[in-house]
C-alpha cells in the first residue's frame, strides 16, 4: 500500500523560517473499518512527520537556524530512536541532532547559488542501526530575499533615432536582470526611470522602451545625446535596489535643410584666347545635412551666355564647374551673365512643406584686367617699414585702354600689414613682419578700370621668409625628478635626464643643438652635462648621499646654441627636485612640507601642547563647578525652607502651668538689652515695652507692633552680620489702616477694648491665666518691677 499524505497542511513561522507540517501516514498501523457489502477498510495509522520548510537566505542571526524536527510514532522519547540525515548538505550545511530530531541549517544560504536542497530522513534503532521506518525524502527550498541589484548586462547602450522625429518615437529597448526570485514578492519587479536626458528622452517604466519627448530634435544644432537609464526593484518603492546604465543616442540625418549659396552674386573672368572645354570658375552651395541628403544638383536655367558657357559637376567636391563652351570676344560683348540653380535630388515627402529645397545665384562673367589669375610674394621677417613685397599689374582689354587704379580691401587685410601703389600697383609692408606669428599672409587686390564702376579683384599670397631670430630653448618641462638614493655609477653613470631642445624658428634639415653649462656651475660637486652631439644632452650625478632634508631642490643653468645665422643662444635652467622613492626607484613623494616641520615644531611638541591646552580646559571647567557648588548652600531650597514650615511635635503642652513655650511679651520687647539682638532661636525675656535709648518709639502704654516690625527691619537692614538674602517675618498683625480690624488680640494687651472678658472667670481654674490677661484692661509696670520680673 504506498504511503497516504493528509490533505490539511498548516504553517507555523519560527523567526525567519517557515514550517510547512506534511502528515505521513505508515501502513503498518491501522484500524478496520466496514464499507459497503462488508468489505473491512483499512485506515494507516500516522507513522513520523517531518517538516518540509522554506529558510530566509543570507540569515545572519547568532544561533543556527532551526530547519524543522524529524519524529517517528515508535519514538517513545527514551532515546532508543536515532534520527539520520542524508543528502545535499547533509552535516555541512544541515546537521541532526540524532535524538530530538532537530535540523538546523549552520551556514548562511543564497539563493542565488542554489535555490532547494534534497535531503532523505530516515529512523533508525540506536543500538542496532535497523531501520525503523523506511527512508523518506523531502525539499529546503531557499525563500528569496532582496539582496541583488537589477544589472544591465548589455550596457552601456547605443542607438539611434532620426532628427525631427515625432514625440513617442522609440528609440530603444533597454532590459535589466535581477538575480533575485521573480516568483516571490517584489525583489525582481522592475520599473524604470530616466535620470539623465530629460527633457529630450523618456522611458516606459513597466518596459524600459526609450521614446523620444522634445519635437523637432535638429542634428545640425547637437547630434549626440547622454542618456542614464535606472532600473529599481521593489516595484520602485523606497528601500529598493537599483542599478543604471548608460544609451548614448545619436541623431541621424534627414533632409530637412534646402540647400545656399554664400554669395548671390559670383563675378568671374576667362581670356578671349581660352579655347572650349577649359573652366572659367567655380561655386558650390552649402548644405548642412549629410550623405544624399546634403547632395546638391546644379543646373543654369537664365542669362544671356548660356549659349557661351556649360556648366558640370565636380563628383569629389561636389562644386559646380562652368566652362567655356564658345570661345568669347569681349570686344563685341564686355559681360555675359549666367543663373544658376542649386538643388537637392533627394527631397523627404514628410518635410515637403518646409521648401523649397533650392537655391539661385547669379554669374558675371567678364575680361580680366590682372595679366595673372593669382600673385605669390615673399618677404623676410622683420624687414623694416616700407620694404616692397610685389607689384600687380592689369590692363584694360577693350580698344579704350583706359588706366587702372589699384587697391587693397581692408576686409582682406584687417590689420593693415600692407599697403599698394594705386597708381602703379606695387605692395609694401607697413611694419616688421614677425613669421612665428603668421607665416602666410593672404589679401585680395582690387583694379579698377577709370570711366568704368565696375572691378577686378586678384588673390595675392604673401610668404613671411625665416630669419633665425628666436633662441632654443627646452622641449619638455624644465624641471626633473630625482630619487635621493640616487649614487654615480663606476662603470656607466648615472643619468639624470636627457635634454633636447626646440626653435621656433624654421627647423632646417641641418639645424643642430649644442648645450652646454654655463660658467658658474661648470665645476661643481653634484652633476655632470655630456653633450650628446645629436641635438641632445645628458645630465649625470656625480656623488651619493643626496637628503631633501639638506637641500630639496638644485638648479642647474644650461646654456643652448644653434647653428643659424646668426647664431642664436640662450640659458635655460633646469629644476632637478629630490624625491622620496622606494627599493625600486618608485618616486613616492617630492613634498618637502613634512620635512620643514622639524625646523620648527615636531609632531609630539604639537601634540604637547594640545594636551596642555585640554588640562588647562579642564581645570577651568571644574574650578567652575566648584564655585558653583559653594554657592549652592546659600540657596535656600522650596523644601528646606524653614521660614514657612510647619513642623510638627507629637508631645503635649503643659496646660496652663507651662509659660515657657512661649512668651507673647516678645513681640512687645523687640530691643534687646545692651545693644544685644534677639535671635530667633533664643527665647526672649519678658519685658513691658520701654523706651529704647537714641530711637523715638512711643511709650510703653502706647506699643504699637507695627513700630516694632519697622524697627525691626531697620536693625536687619544695619547689620553686618545678616544673612545675604531678604528674610520674611510673618507676624499675626492687622494693620491699622483695614476696615476689618485687627485679628489678633496681641494689642488688646494695651489697647482698650469693648469686648468684656469676664465671663472667663467662670470658666474654671484652667482658664484663670486668659482671664487675667484679658480681663485687665491695662498693664503699668514700673522699671522696679521690671527690674524684679527680669
Amino acid at each position: 500500500i504506498p504511503p497516504i499524505y493528509c490533505s490539511s497542511v498548516f504553517s507555523v513561522f519560527t523567526g525567519p523560517i517557515c514550517h510547512c507540517f506534511l502528515c505521513h501516514l505508515s501502513p503498518h498501523r491501522h484500524r478496520q473499518r466496514t464499507g459497503k457489502e462488508g468489505q473491512v477498510l483499512h485506515r494507516s495509522k500516522r507513522g513520523w512527520v517531518w517538516n518540509q520548510f522554506f529558510v530566509i537566505e543570507e540569515y545572519t542571526g547568532p544561533d543556527p537556524v532551526l530547519v524543522g524536527r524529524l519524529h517517528s510514532d515508535v519514538d517513545s522519547g527514551d532515546g532508543n530512536i536515532k534520527y539520520i540525515l542524508s543528502g545535499e548538505g547533509a552535516g555541512t550545511i544541515f546537521v541532526i541532532d540524532d535524538k530530538t530530531g532537530n535540523i538546523h541549517a549552520t551556514k548562511t544560504l543564497d539563493r542565488e547559488e542554489q535555490a532547494q536542497y534534497t535531503l532523505t530522513a530516515q529512523a533508525v534503532a540506536r543500538d542496532t542501526n535497523k531501520p525503523l521506518e523506511p527512508p523518506s525524502q523531502f525539499i529546503v527550498k531557499v525563500q528569496d530575499i532582496n539582496d541583488n541589484p537589477p544589472e544591465f548586462l548589455h550596457g552601456p547602450y547605443y542607438a539611434r533615432v532620426p532628427e525631427m522625429s515625432n514625440v513617442g518615437t522609440s528609440v530603444m529597448q533597454v532590459t535589466a536582470t535581477d538575480a533575485d526570485d521573480p516568483t516571490y514578492g517584489n525583489s525582481a519587479r522592475l520599473v524604470y526611470s530616466i535620470l539623465q536626458g530629460q527633457p529630450y528622452f523618456s522611458v516606459e517604466p513597466q518596459t524600459g522602451i526609450i521614446r523620444t519627448a522634445l519635437p523637432n530634435m535638429d542634428r545640425e544644432a547637437r547630434q549626440e545625446y547622454d542618456v542614464v537609464i535606472q532600473a529599481k526593484d521593489m516595484g520602485g518603492h523606497m528601500g529598493g535596489l537599483s542599478g543604471t546604465t548608460e544609451v548614448k543616442i545619436t541623431l541621424t540625418d534627414v533632409n530637412d535643410n534646402p540647400p545656399k549659396f554664400p554669395q548671390s552674386v559670383y563675378p568671374m573672368s576667362v581670356l578671349e584666347d581660352k579655347v572650349p572645354g577649359e573652366e572659367v570658375g567655380r561655386l558650390k552651395a552649402k548644405d548642412p545635412d549629410l550623405g544624399d541628403n546634403g547632395m546638391v544638383n546644379y543646373r543654369l536655367i537664365d542669362g544671356d551666355g548660356m549659349s557661351m558657357f556649360e556648366l558640370s559637376t565636380d563628383s569629389e567636391t561636389r562644386e559646380a564647374v562652368i566652362k567655356l563652351k564658345k570661345p568669347v570676344d569681349f570686344e563685341t560683348k564686355k559681360t555675359y551673365t549666367l543663373k544658376v540653380e542649386g538643388s537637392n535630388p533627394h527631397v523627404d515627402p514628410q518635410f515637403l512643406a518646409w521648401g523649397p529645397y533650392k537655391d539661385e545665384s547669379d554669374l558675371y562673367v567678364c575680361p580680366p584686367v590682372f595679366v595673372a589669375p593669382n600673385y605669390t610674394f615673399e618677404v623676410e621677417e622683420n624687414a623694416p617699414e616700407g620694404t616692397p613685397v610685389g607689384r600687380v599689374h592689369a590692363k584694360d582689354t577693350d580698344y579704350a585702354n583706359n588706366p587702372v587704379r589699384y587697391m587693397i580691401p581692408r576686409y582682406t587685410d584687417i590689420e593693415q600689414f600692407f599697403t599698394i601703389n594705386s597708381e602703379d600697383g606695387m605692395i609694401a609692408i607697413t611694419r616688421p613682419l614677425d613669421r612665428e606669428a603668421q607665416a602666410w599672409h593672404n589679401i585680395s587686390v582690387s583694379a579698377t578700370e577709370i570711366g568704368h564702376h565696375q572691378d577686378t579683384k586678384v588673390r595675392v599670397n604673401i610668404k613671411v621668409k625665416d630669419v633665425n631670430d628666436n633662441p632654443p630653448e627646452f622641449a619638455t618641462n624644465n624641471e626633473v625628478l630625482m630619487c635621493e638614493t640616487v649614487v654615480p655609477g663606476k662603470v656607466r653613470p648615472s643619468v639624470v635626464e636627457t635634454l633636447s631642445a626646440v626653435d621656433k624658428d624654421e627647423m632646417a634639415h641641418r639645424q643642430h643643438f649644442t648645450f652646454s653649462l654655463t660658467p658658474e656651475v661648470a665645476h661643481n660637486h653634484n652633476f655632470s652635462l655630456k653633450d650628446n652631439r645629436d641635438s641632445t644632452a645628458s645630465i649625470y650625478v656625480l656623488r651619493k648621499g643626496f637628503s631633501r632634508l639638506t637641500q630639496d631642490v638644485y638648479y642647474l643653468p644650461i646654456e643652448i646654441n644653434d647653428n643659424g645665422f646668426p647664431a642664436m643662444s640662450s640659458t635655460n635652467t633646469l629644476t632637478i627636485r629630490v624625491c622620496s622613492c622606494d627599493s625600486k626607484d618608485t618616486i613616492l613623494s617630492c613634498n618637502v612640507e613634512p620635512y620643514v616641520l622639524p625646523a620648527g615644531l615636531s609632531t609630539g611638541a604639537l601634540i604637547a601642547i594640545l594636551a596642555c591646552i585640554v588640562i588647562l580646559l579642564a581645570i577651568v571647567v571644574l574650578f567652575v563647578a566648584l564655585r558653583r557648588q559653594k554657592k549652592e548652600p546659600l540657596i535656600v531650597f522650596e523644601e528646606e525652607d524653614i521660614r514657612e514650615n510647619i513642623i510638627t511635635y507629637d508631645d503635649e503642652g503643659g496646660g496652663e502651668e507651662d509659660t515657657e513655650a512661649f512668651d507673647i511679651a516678645t513681640l512687645q520687647n523687640p530691643d534687646g538689652a545692651n545693644g544685644f539682638l534677639p535671635r530667633k532661636d533664643i527665647k526672649p525675656e519678658l519685658q513691658c515695652p520701654g523706651i529704647r535709648p537714641g530711637i523715638g518709639r512711643p511709650a510703653a502704654n502706647s506699643i504699637d507692633v507695627d513700630d516694632f516690625i519697622k524697627t525691626r527691619i531697620a536693625e536687619a537692614d544695619s547689620d553686618p552680620t545678616a544673612p545675604p538674602y531678604d528674610s520674611i517675618q510673618i507676624y499675626g498683625y492687622e494693620g491699622r489702616g483695614s476696615l476689618a480690624g485687627s485679628l489678633s488680640s496681641l494689642e488688646s494687651v494695651t489697647t482698650e477694648s469693648d469686648l468684656d472678658y469676664d465671663y472667663l472667670q467662670s470658666w474654671g481654674p484652667r482658664f484663670k491665666k486668659l482671664a487675667d490677661l484679658y480681663g485687665t484692661k491695662d498693664c503699668s509696670i514700673n522699671d522696679a518691677d521690671d527690674g524684679e520680673d527680669s
